[in-house]
């Protein structure tokens, strides 16, 4: 089993806090496609530092009410 992804992220919660604001309406606002905000959702994608600014923005709040760092989760390379 794969380890968990070490940043998590609120993103579906906001989307529907906001309206029920769909994945590609996101996408427009942040200059992304829907298939990235997808994946990034599913923490299957980390965001540049600038698209997770962007999506913070978006939602009109912190970066950290977005995406959580889980410490400990790196795997040594």
């Amino acid at each position: 089993m794969p380890p968990p992804p070490p940043i998590t992220n609120t993103i579906r919660r906001l989307r529907f806090d906001h309206g029920e604001m769909t994945q590609q309406e996101l996408a427009d606002r942040i200059g992304m496609t829907r298939q990235t905000v997808a994946a990034i959702e599913q923490n299957k994608y980390s965001p540049s530092l600038e698209a997770a600014f962007r999506i913070a923005e978006t939602f009109g709040v912190e970066i950290g009410e977005v995406f959580q760092w889980k410490a400990g989760t790196m795997q040594e390379r």
